[in-house]
């Protein structure tokens, strides 16, 4: 959805990211279930690393922590991927400056909600962990979705003279 908002991406090509996105992501999810489950006396339920927030957090955080969590550093991401993959970028540094950022939201956050910042990647391990992970999932959704929707919205005022292009793709001649 940031994507779309900063222009990068065209409206018409989201619904297919997202479902191509949920569809890998249960593909993995069903990939460490199966490898995980060759270990004898493995139960899914707590230990496939799904989110979640108050019993369910890794360090019991709330669920407006969680929340307010979750939004803000997927907001910071999209904007660091944002401007790491923008023409003015020095060439070649944006896979470091990607995944150092994807480091330090890890490291800030697993303690909180065992990190999501990508809805599709907390589905992919939700239904195999079961112990409430299912019924808190809508937050690792909206929350993420915030996140992305402020950092579409930031990225073009702060660093683009303040022009948001929703929808409008980077490539010449694109709409």
């Amino acid at each position: 959805m940031g994507a779309v908002i900063s222009g990068r991406l065209p409206v018409k090509d989201l619904p297919g990211y997202w479902i191509v996105q949920v569809v890998g992501g249960l593909l993995a999810g069903t990939v460490l279930y199966v490898i995980a489950s060759g270990k004898p006396g493995f139960e899914a339920t707590g230990n496939m690393a799904a989110n979640g927030y108050g019993d369910h957090s890794p360090n019991n955080y709330t669920m407006a922590a969680v929340f307010i969590a979750e939004a803000l550093l997927t907001a910071f991401f999209l904007i660091v991927v944002l401007g790491a993959t923008d023409d003015r970028a020095p060439a070649g540094f944006g896979p470091l400056a990607i995944g150092l950022t994807l480091t330090l939201i890890h490291l800030i956050s697993i303690p909180i909600s065992n990190t999501s910042v990508n809805p599709a990647r907390s589905t992919a391990v939700a239904f195999f962990n079961g112990n409430g992970a299912p019924g808190q999932l809508w937050l690792f959704w909206v929350a993420p979705l915030l996140g992305g929707l402020i950092g579409g919205i930031l990225y073009p005022l702060l660093f683009e003279d303040g022009k948001l292009a929703l929808g409008r793709s980077s490539e010449p001649n694109a709409a």
